[in-house]
């Protein structure tokens, strides 16, 4: 076996030994060191946007990650509150600027508060991210196609 694969398997060993299985973001982005926020995106998946946000504040008070803090910025999204929105998606970006869902969503923001040349920004940041394309640009794209279309 190569030193990679060994290494690989090692690790899988390690998690699966721990219990712990890749954390998965609404947009299915995959972060092996994210607390587990599987009940976070039932209550989104189920609208349940009031649910979420308790939950993500209290997990925001002990854990520092881009996950989080993006399903926080989504979450006050959805429920209208798009100032508070915009923090939580920058601090997403600010610890990990690839960060395509907080690169889609944050577009998307942009897109519903008439901001298109922000979220065209952030198209051309997922433009780089994924050059072959990704679900994340994709669905920026057609935000902004549907907010053109609409004018």
């Amino acid at each position: 076996m190569t030193t990679k694969f060994t290494s690989a398997l090692a690790a899988l060993a390690l998690i699966a030994g721990l219990g712990l299985s890749p954390a998965r973001a609404v947009d299915n982005m995959t972060s092996t060191d994210a607390p587990d926020l599987t009940s976070v995106r039932a209550k989104i998946k189920a609208k349940d946007y009031a649910g979420a946000l308790a939950q993500l504040r209290e997990l925001a008070d002990d854990v520092q990650h881009a996950d989080v803090y993006n399903l926080m910025g989504f979450t006050l999204r959805k429920t209208g509150d798009f100032k508070t929105s915009l923090t939580y998606y920058n601090k997403a970006i600010e610890m990990q600027p690839d960060h395509k869902a907080a690169r889609e969503y944050l577009g998307e923001l942009y897109v519903e508060t008439g901001n298109m040349e922000k979220a065209r920004e952030q198209l051309a940041v997922l433009a780089k991210l994924c050059p072959g394309g990704c679900e994340e640009r994709e669905d920026l794209q057609k935000a902004i196609n549907a907010k053109s279309a609409s004018n």
